[in-house]
């Protein structure tokens, strides 16, 4: 059963990824900054998808993004949870993938998110969603639910996760804070951002085209919530 969930997760998240890819609008001109992105592989693929060389990215350990150079994406160290050294209006798309859980200044992100953002630009954020079906069912047995983490050491709480009893990688990996649907919605409402679209991915504990069907018909419920917000034009 664990082995059968480790292996949904990794497709889910494969699938969660090219499904941000579609929600990008190309635009050989385009500027991108990547929050959150790590060894810059996916920050590439935003910006093929884009058809853009104005790539930016920027992560708290840039150790992994040594070949960033190589990759064309300018990075620079940074803490989500503060001001980033950016300036006004700097980007026409801003992209946050499993950022927002972990951090514990989810507001402070936000209102830089809406400060770097041009008018009219966009940002997708994409981030577990803790009203998806297998969190309830956690929640109903007395279970931890899967995206919600109790320990700053180790992953406890649902000996249905095949994390269970596993030490976090680093601090970075740990979930602080999770959101359902509407939570989501009106946090972003509430910093000024206009949704425009939110999609849901995977429907644990089903596979391939059933968990598809589900999650476009029920994404209130899916395994991740990936949202399109848009700034709003300044009226002249």
């Amino acid at each position: 059963m664990k082995k059968y969930m480790l292996s949904l997760f990794l497709k889910v998240d494969e699938n969660n990824r090219r499904l941000i890819l579609e929600m990008l609008d190309p635009y050989p001109k385009t500027k991108i900054l990547d929050c959150g992105c790590s060894n810059c592989l996916f920050t590439r693929e935003l910006a093929a998808r884009l058809k853009t060389n104005d790539a930016y990215g920027v992560d708290f350990d840039t150790r992994s993004a040594i070949n960033s150079e190589e990759s064309g994406v300018e990075i620079c160290t940074g803490n989500l949870n503060a001001g980033l050294p950016f300036r006004n209006e700097s980007f026409d798309v801003i992209h946050a993938n499993q950022v927002l859980e972990h951090l514990n200044g989810t507001d402070v992100f936000l209102k830089e998110v809406y400060r770097m953002l041009k008018p009219g630009g966009y940002a997708i954020l994409s981030t577990p969603n803790l009203g998806s079906s297998h969190n309830l069912v956690s929640l109903f047995i007395g279970y931890q639910p899967f995206s919600s983490h109790i320990s700053n050491e180790v992953i406890l709480g649902n000996p249905l996760d095949p994390k269970q009893n596993m030490e976090h990688s680093s601090p970075g990996e740990i979930h602080l804070r999770i959101f359902t649907y509407r939570g989501l919605i009106d946090l972003l409402k509430h910093h000024g951002f206009c949704v425009e679209k939110i999609r849901g991915m995977g429907y644990y504990p089903f596979p391939g085209l059933i968990a598809g069907f589900l999650a476009r018909i029920d994404p209130r419920h899916a395994v991740y919530l990936t949202v399109k917000v848009r700034k709003a034009e300044v009226k002249k």
